[in-house]
């Protein structure tokens, strides 16, 4: 429908004046939100939406940069010793008080090892009879006993050993008198048991420095003593005839 005078126009959105010249009607918002410089603004939850993806990513950078420091610092702990702090050095323990973290029962290595008591060792001399007849030689004996708790090790050569004879205040015999050479054996003698060395005398008479001697022992009592280094035997009394 067309009116005189200001007529409108059967177009929507147009209007047209008196000399039919149209001009663009009035624009409305539209609800997609407002444009700035020909751009369209974002909504308010694309807003809250970039804002929690910022804040989390600021999380995770924290937490990155707070391993790396946590790892730098493990890395300088492991070089090197600590200095030592004041009053937390350990003490010494008592020998008899296991210390921390010991289990209680020391290591074999840990263990004193056992020393042998040379005074426990003994000599003792013996003859493999009372008495002799007359063309019979003795048997001359003498015992090495260790009567510890440990075992022991013991020189039993001929360089420690000696067999001797007498007669009252007359010295008969002795086997290092024409001993040709000494010789070191070192037995370990375990605790409660022996070494036995036997000596056949010949019933002779010796002097020191083996001089040629050519009187014989006669029928009598003798005496026989053992030695080793500086033990020597009780004495051990027989008869010749």
């Amino acid at each position: 429908m067309v009116t005189k005078g200001n007529q409108t126009s059967g177009v929507r959105g147009t209007r047209t004046t008196g000399n039919g010249a149209r001009t663009p009607a009035a624009t409305r918002p539209k609800t997609g939100g407002a444009r700035r410089n020909g751009r369209r603004r974002p909504s308010p939850a694309v807003y809250r939406r970039r804002r929690l993806v910022v804040f989390v990513g600021l999380l995770i950078v924290l937490g990155l940069m707070t391993a790396g420091v946590v790892a730098i610092a493990s890395s300088f702990a492991g070089r090197g010793e600590p200095a030592a702090q004041p009053g937390n050095s350990p003490q010494p323990q008592d020998s008899g008080t296991p210390g921390p973290g010991a289990s209680g029962t020391a290591s074999p290595s840990a263990k004193a090892s056992p020393v042998c008591d040379l005074n426990l060792v003994t000599v003792a001399a013996s003859t493999d009879a009372g008495s002799y007849a007359a063309g019979k030689n003795p048997v001359l004996g003498m015992k090495v006993t260790n009567g510890g708790t440990t075992p022991c090790q013991v020189n039993v050569g001929t360089s420690q050993m000696e067999f001797q004879v007498t007669s009252g205040a007359d010295r008969i015999f002795s086997s290092r008198d024409c001993q040709a050479t000494a010789e070191d054996l070192v037995k370990t003698i375990l605790p409660g048991k022996s070494e036995t060395a036997n000596f056949v005398w010949q019933r002779n008479r010796t002097t020191e420095g083996c001089s040629v001697v050519n009187a014989k022992p006669g029928a009598g009592t003798y005496v026989f003593t053992a030695s080793l280094g500086n033990k020597v035997s009780p004495k051990a009394v027989f008869q010749l005839r």
